[in-house]
């Protein structure tokens, strides 16, 4: 059996390449006599704008704090106006007083008698002060001794001293105000400092420091 196979013919290239031509001729023609066909441009139309001048707002007044609050007024003084006279009763009879002719007549006022309603409030009493005194005690040692000095010289008389007496009754200074002599003197001096003893003076019974005086005679005894 014999099978008959398909054997393409040699003019095949030239068939396509004369319809490529065909289509080309085609499509040039269309140009040719086709419209022509102008490009669409979109312009923008011009907006023209006019300036309205606009009616400015008239600015509100600026009111101050304090002329927004309501004043309140300040409170008038009051005229003087004296005290009325008080009639005050009185522990006693009142005592009346004789109106003055060119003053008006007017209410008589009570003495208004003691303000404490009592008896009046004594001074206090003054302090009761005891000055110094010799201590008993100690009274034979009061004559200082005689100097052999003022002995031989025959001395003799009354010498007065003023000396201050501690709290403790002790001498603490002296002033020899009168004297026959030196040498009694410094006798009486070293004396006193080392032996007299006093009381001491008292205010309210309360020891306190004190000046004395003190006198002493003098005397030969043969």
């Amino acid at each position: 059996m014999h099978t008959t196979r398909y054997q393409p013919s040699a003019h095949r290239p030239a068939s396509a390449g004369a319809s490529l031509i065909i289509l080309g001729a085609i499509a040039f023609g269309a140009t040719l006599v086709g419209p022509t066909l102008a490009p669409i441009v979109f312009v923008d139309p011009v907006l023209n704008t006019t300036h309205i001048p606009l009616d400015q707002p008239t600015p509100e007044p600026v009111v101050q704090e304090r002329d927004k609050r309501t004043a309140v007024p300040l409170p008038q003084p009051r005229p003087h106006q004296p005290a009325p006279n008080v009639i005050v009763p009185g522990s006693g009879t009142p005592i009346g007083t004789t109106p003055d002719p060119s003053s008006p007549a007017g209410p008589v006022v009570a003495d208004p008698g003691p303000l404490s309603g009592g008896a009046p409030i004594a001074p206090p009493a003054p302090p009761v002060i005891v000055g110094a005194t010799v201590d008993p005690r100690y009274a034979d040692a009061l004559q200082p001794p005689y100097p052999q000095s003022e002995i031989r010289a025959q001395t003799e008389g009354r010498l007065t001293a003023r000396v201050l007496v501690g709290v403790d009754g002790r001498v603490k200074a002296i002033e020899i105000l009168r004297s026959p002599s030196r040498g009694l003197a410094e006798a009486t001096r070293r004396h006193a400092l080392t032996k007299w003893r006093f009381k001491p003076a008292t205010r309210d019974g309360v020891p306190y420091e004190d000046w004395m005086t003190m006198t002493l005679s003098f005397r030969l005894v043969n």
